[in-house]
């Protein structure tokens, strides 16, 4: 997680000092009515990184979680509400990665578990903006939003014993975060990052109540953090 945090502020900084002089005392001024439009379209680009936070039924060694950086691309639909709230919804695609690893089972083909997924993700979010500054305006943003795992294996007929990890088609979360709209002479140029928080647990347990794979687990959540640069 750090490490999308650095790139995050050393990315924002880069273009601070080298876009027009963003921190200068009089700074050119672009893209001055671009906020005045009711509704505007864009895109997005991005990393994500995924995690699971796991609840056990009884007290044993925890499940270790690898995470990787996956990849994120999508949409942006803008609706302003006034010169301080706008209301967005992103809908994108993010593929992502969790390697899990049960430090109760000795077999090394069983203890680990590849879980691969595909998330068609759907976010309604309330952006609260800062009062624009030359070309800066900073934000909040924070809402609610929920996810179509298309890589989840919900309707296989088998499970970890055929050695396939099963998990809930649909997610909901809530999310949290903060970015930085930067006017450019031909764009408006976003970076942000945001903290995803499930709702539900998304677990579907093997058919075997003592399994060792989901049998202690008493709820599996997603946690995970975006990184992402919108153009509009």
């Amino acid at each position: 997680m750090r490490k999308f945090y650095m790139s995050f502020l050393l990315l924002s900084s880069f273009l601070g000092f080298t876009q027009g002089g963003f921190f200068s005392k009089d700074p050119i001024i672009h893209q001055e009515n671009f906020d005045k439009q009711r509704v505007h379209w864009g895109y997005f680009l991005g990393f994500n990184s995924y995690d699971f936070k796991f609840d056990y039924l009884t007290v044993g060694k925890d499940i270790v979680v690898n995470t990787t950086t996956g990849f994120s691309v999508g949409l942006v639909g803008n609706l302003r509400l006034n010169d301080y709230f706008d209301v967005r919804f992103e809908p994108g695609f993010f593929a992502t990665q969790r390697n899990l690893i049960y430090p109760n089972i000795t077999d090394n083909v069983d203890k680990l578990r590849e879980v691969k997924s595909a998330y068609l993700h759907f976010p309604l979010l309330l952006k609260m903006s800062a009062k624009r500054t030359g070309n800066i305006k900073p934000y909040l943003l924070t809402g609610i939003s929920t996810s179509l795992n298309m890589g989840s294996n919900a309707k296989a007929p088998d499970d970890n014993y055929s050695g396939r990890f099963k998990m809930k088609s649909w997610t909901n979360y809530y999310e949290l975060g903060f970015g930085i709209d930067l006017y450019l002479e031909y764009f408006k140029f976003s970076p942000s990052i945001r903290g995803v928080f499930s709702t539900n647990d998304e677990l579907i347990r093997d058919a075997n109540p003592n399994s060792p794979w989901t049998g202690n687990i008493q709820s599996m959540k997603t946690r995970a953090v975006f990184v992402c640069f919108t153009f509009h």
